[in-house]
């Protein structure tokens, strides 16, 4: 996120209001914009769908068709997510930018190739019928790209074209649902997939247009980044684990009792997946001040500090470098807190009045689950920021025994779960944040009580280069790459 950090900073340095609005906005788009635009579709789509008169069961499918398809693309992707981010950030400082578009289309096709393999096969026994399991499949494909493009952007500053793409997605999507359903007379769950994924379709297009923009293309190879995902293997089962931890509860609990089978392999429990969605939005101030803060205001110390261990600076200046980066570290994590704190606690006190403004139908149940889930994701936000800081430090193995242990513990506790009364569903993800935010921290603060040791005594004295089997891919593509030239040419 350095990228992002030094355009902010440029950002934070202009006085008023205004300026520190627009900052904080910016902030917002880059960092929560695909997130809060699939909340926002979703609950927008169910409105419509009130407003439209569909039946419950077209409603209910609806929402499980878009749920599985984010979560599954979200899922693929999540492996190579940090690998990518890593090798993004070592062919900038190496002003290889050539490098990075290639990258992008290789990362791109493995993904599309084997996600959309086994997804399909998927919707295949899956109940949809042809049309809804295209646009299931077309829509996990684009989701694909955009998530792979969301890790390349961190790089691009262009803040006002990626506020147009998602104001564009939204306003498609919207527009196109309201266009096919009220005026057309289109099937309501195909009429607003179809809207759906056209919305997305237009941000990726803008994406990769953004992309285009700013990097250069070239004839690199498009695998070398799979020698990064070799390299920085932890990072790869990081990216995952977090990833499953995050989302393991909602596909636990609709196998429990009070999930339904709303069509085929499609589950779904209303109940509890949309006071889920709603409460995920209350993390969003610890998401923006992440980059705000931690980053704009700790990064500049982080980088003074390890710039005395490659400028030779004297041990009296690392000493004071090194009190002043963790006292800032420790302020802007604090600051963190206390804002997640205070953000969950008026969403939970202003709950009754801002829900039943949507027609959502929630009843005790649903507001006791957003409640609960509201203290979980924040504590799973805080302790998130944690193993971000964790991987600053090159902590790679720290950062993968965090998120391991919080993905075993959030679905070890939601089993356990269910066996109690419905009303302690949401426990178990709880119990799960809390272990996650815990054990991060008491890594970060054992790390750090030992950080000249860390940055001299734990680098290897010789360089390694790790070859793995993603290397063996990577050489294996290239060389068939090369044959393939070499035949069109003859």
């Amino acid at each position: 996120m350095a990228g992002i950090g030094f355009e902010l900073k440029k950002l934070f340095r202009r006085k008023g209001l205004f300026a520190t609005l627009r900052a904080y906005g910016y902030a917002g788009v880059i960092c929560t914009g695909p997130m809060l635009l699939g909340v926002l579709l979703q609950v927008g789509m169910l409105v419509l769908c009130g407003w439209a008169g569909a039946a419950r069961a077209d409603q209910d499918l609806l929402v499980c068709m878009v749920t599985y398809t984010l979560l599954a693309s979200l899922t693929v992707t999540s492996f190579f997510s940090m690998p990518v981010t890593r090798f993004l950030a070592d062919m900038l400082y190496e002003e290889q930018e050539q490098t990075i578009l290639p990258s992008f289309w290789g990362s791109n096709t493995l993904l599309l190739v084997g996600g959309c393999a086994a997804y399909g096969i998927f919707l295949i026994f899956s109940g949809a019928t042809l049309m809804q399991g295209l646009l299931c499949l077309w829509l996990f494909a684009e989701m694909i790209v955009n998530w792979n493009a969301m890790s390349y952007l961190t790089a691009v500053k262009d803040y006002r074209g990626i506020l147009w793409a998602f104001v564009a997605a939204i306003g498609i999507s919207f527009g196109l649902g309201y266009l096919l359903i009220f005026l057309l007379g289109a099937p309501v769950l195909e009429g607003f997939l179809f809207a759906i994924t056209v919305g997305y379709g237009c941000m990726m297009l803008l994406e990769t247009l953004l992309l285009h923009r700013y990097f250069p293309q070239s004839k690199e190879s498009p695998w070398t980044f799979l020698r990064w995902v070799d390299r920085f293997l932890p990072l790869a089962f990081t990216g995952l684990f977090t990833n499953l931890g995050l989302f393991a509860h909602l596909v636990i609990i609709w196998a429990g009792p009070i999930g339904i089978q709303v069509k085929g392999l499609f589950y779904g429990a209303p109940y509890h997946d949309v006071p889920a969605m709603l409460a995920f939005l209350s993390i969003l101030i610890t998401t923006v001040n992440f980059v705000v803060s931690v980053e704009v205001n700790f990064y500049p110390k982080y980088r003074a500090y390890y710039s005395l261990f490659n400028d030779g600076g004297v041990v009296g200046d690392i000493v004071t470098a090194e009190e002043e980066m963790l006292a800032v570290l420790n302020r802007e994590l604090y600051y963190t807190a206390l804002k997640q704190l205070f953000a969950t606690a008026a969403v939970i006190s202003l709950e009754n009045t801002l829900l039943e403004l949507l027609p959502l139908g929630f009843n005790d149940l649903m507001h006791g689950y957003f409640r609960t889930l509201c203290v979980g994701y924040g504590l799973y936000a805080i302790g998130n920021t944690v193993m971000l800081i964790l991987l600053y430090f090159t902590d790679y193995l720290g950062a993968v025994l965090a998120s391991g242990v919080f993905a075993a513990a959030a679905a070890v506790g939601t089993v356990i779960s269910l066996f109690f009364d419905q009303a302690f569903y949401g426990f178990g993800f709880l119990a799960g944040a809390a272990v996650f935010f815990l054990l991060a921290l008491l890594r970060l603060d054992y790390y750090t009580s030992s950080l000249p040791y860390r940055v001299l005594g734990q680098q290897p004295i010789v360089a390694q280069t790790k070859s793995g089997r993603f290397t063996k891919l990577a050489l294996f593509l290239e060389k068939a790459a090369e044959r393939g030239e070499s035949d069109a040419k003859k």
